[in-house]
């Protein structure tokens, strides 16, 4: 048996009380009656230490000191480049504070050594660190151009970008619009627990990233699990891919598409055509974009006054996300979305329509509200998933030149990089 007073914060111990026995990581309290613990599931839970009957060291503090690690350049290998941004990929557990906590790139190199057999990790960027929900259109530009700068380095074969989960889809996105047509792969990649954990699944989307960044494959892709297993990953296309869970390992699923590749450590399988490789040709990113833009979810008996709203702030573009096949509350509705998108249309803002279900695509061919809903001027945008139609329309706001020749409506319906896709097979 261990004395309350002497766990040291790190330790993991077993704490045994009347209704239960509990393991974990000790945590800094801030109450002297509380031993705060970190369990294997990520949550925390405070025992009073009279309740606990017996403690016992299962493992002693682990020191912090970081390993460095030596640089070992295989000329026989490619050249890749890592941009690192933030989020749990990037993360570790602070066994003080019980919080998660930045990390850096020899750790987060560290947990997939499989990586030196496939590629160097030549060069390493941070542009900034942020968890990804506190992204926005500024740190896409500022990948964009880091991308640029890496991808036409001709010692970089490409480039994998790690990022928190929870808006990659949009950045993924974005990148595809900023970056146009690649010379050489960006792989985004993530994880869902921290790299600290024996559950992380950042290992596999790393060795995958790294087989995708040496491929023939030039596009954006977002590579993470196929499923639950640890064993393959996906090449998702990245204006086709959202984020489906808050937590599963294959969080991120393809709708109204395909995958570019499955690939595993020992395997690298191409499922679909794509835009090949040309390390000889440079690129130029195009990082025009509006901000005042807004994506806004119709919800049954919503006031459109929201459109009134948005107007006088000045907004430039508005994407709805319609109901089934492109409805939205009509003439039977006590709230009348159609005069107010007309009148919308008419001040000169961007409208456009895309679907609310996520699969399938919009036809408002189909039902009187639908055909309606044209005649106010609103862009129906097919498949196109709400979050790309979101960065899509930032994106070609951004070009004064369109705005000016009124050539808008037409750029949101260009297919520029798969984001529509004409034939659904689900």
């Amino acid at each position: 048996m261990v004395e309350i007073k002497e766990l040291t914060v790190g330790e993991k111990v077993s704490l045994r009380t009347s209704s239960k026995t509990w393991e974990g990581i000790v945590l800094e309290s801030y109450d002297p009656e509380i031993v705060l613990l970190k369990l294997s599931s990520g949550y925390n839970i405070g025992i009073r230490e009279r309740e606990i009957l017996e403690a016992k060291v299962l493992e002693k503090q682990t020191s912090t000191e970081k390993k460095k690690i030596e640089q070992v350049i295989n000329k026989k290998l490619p050249n890749i480049a890592m941009i690192i941004t933030g989020g749990t990929i990037s993360s570790r557990l602070d066994p003080k504070s019980g919080a998660v906590i930045s990390t850096d790139a020899e750790e987060i190199i560290n947990m997939a050594p499989e990586i030196k057999a496939i590629a160097n990790i030549s060069k390493i960027e941070k542009p900034f660190m942020k968890f990804s929900e506190n992204m926005g259109p500024k740190d896409w530009k500022k990948l964009a151009e880091t991308c640029e700068t890496l991808l036409d380095d001709e010692t970089i074969s490409g480039v994998i970008i790690t990022h928190g989960t929870d808006t990659l889809h949009f950045t993924a996105s974005a990148l595809s619009f900023m970056l146009g047509k690649l010379n050489k792969p960006v792989a985004l990649t993530y994880s869902q627990r921290s790299i600290d954990r024996g559950s992380t699944d950042a290992s596999l989307n790393l060795i995958c990233a790294a087989k995708y960044a040496v491929s023939d494959i030039a596009e954006v892709a977002l590579v993470g699990h196929k499923d639950l297993n640890d064993e393959y990953c996906l090449a998702m296309p990245a204006t086709k891919v959202r984020k489906m869970h808050t937590s599963r390992r294959d969080a991120f699923q393809i709708i109204n598409s395909e995958p570019l590749a499955e690939i595993s450590k020992t395997e690298f399988k191409i499922l679909r055509e794509f835009n090949a490789r040309d390390n000889s040709r440079k690129i130029k990113a195009d990082i025009k974009f509006e901000s005042k833009i807004a994506l806004v979810k119709i919800t049954p008996g919503q006031d459109p006054k929201i459109l009134d709203f948005l107007a006088s702030e000045g907004y430039k573009g508005i994407i709805l996300e319609l109901f089934g096949l492109g409805q939205a509350p009509a003439q039977d509705s006590e709230n009348n979305w159609l005069p107010t998108i007309k009148k919308t249309v008419e001040k000169g803002i961007l409208v456009c329509g895309a679907p609310q279900t996520i699969s399938g695509r919009l036809n408002p061919n189909v039902y009187s509200t639908g055909r309606d809903l044209q005649k106010t001027g609103l862009i129906f945008l097919e498949d196109m998933l709400p979050e790309t139609a979101f960065t899509k329309m930032g994106w070609v706001l951004g070009h004064s030149s369109w705005v000016k020749e009124k050539k808008v409506q037409e750029k949101m319906l260009e297919n520029f990089f798969g984001e529509f896709n004409k034939k659904i097979s689900l």
